[in-house]
């Protein structure tokens, strides 16, 4: 069976209930959607990261009631440098979407979604720890895998392959 081709035109997926939630909310967020496997994944500012997050769980129609999973991913040396991807569940509809946020190399920051979905919590800290992401309003941001006195973040391609010296 052949797959069919990815979906990126805002167009022809606004009637997904997740980024009509979004685009009926604030147009000028969604920066880009794909549509690829039947996985929906919607780009956007990453100043309305937390704000979205919380939409998407309290509108009736979309209903992303459980936070599944917060990943990074370092492009470096492109900029902007860092993905932030959220896996969103909505139980009722069966349905999952995945949030991303482009950030940069020089100081990647981005509001904590700690507040809407608690369970971000130890996601948020692994990011941190392993990326060197912040996350701004995050109740207790501090390493979680390495110790304290750790120096760098081990997950950045710039990170040399034996540790600092």
């Amino acid at each position: 069976m052949a797959l069919s081709p990815p979906i990126s035109e805002i167009a022809q997926l606004k009637d997904r209930p997740e980024l009509a939630a979004l685009l009926g909310w604030n147009i000028n967020v969604v920066q880009a959607v794909k549509l690829d496997r039947d996985e929906l994944t919607i780009t956007l500012e990453p100043s309305s990261i937390r704000e979205a997050c919380a939409i998407l769980r309290d509108d009736s129609t979309v209903t992303c009631n459980l936070f599944s999973d917060l990943t990074c991913v370092d492009w470096y040396p492109s900029e902007p440098r860092f993905d932030i991807a959220y896996h969103l569940l909505s139980t009722q509809r069966k349905a999952r979407v995945r949030l991303k946020a482009r950030l940069p190399g020089d100081e990647p920051r981005i509001e904590s979604v700690v507040s809407v979905y608690p369970a971000a919590n130890f996601f948020e800290r692994e990011v941190f720890d392993l990326f060197g992401v912040r996350f701004e309003g995050h109740p207790y941001l501090r390493r979680i895998m390495m110790p304290e006195d750790w120096e760098g973040h081990p997950l950045r391609k710039d990170y040399p392959v034996e540790g600092y010296r």
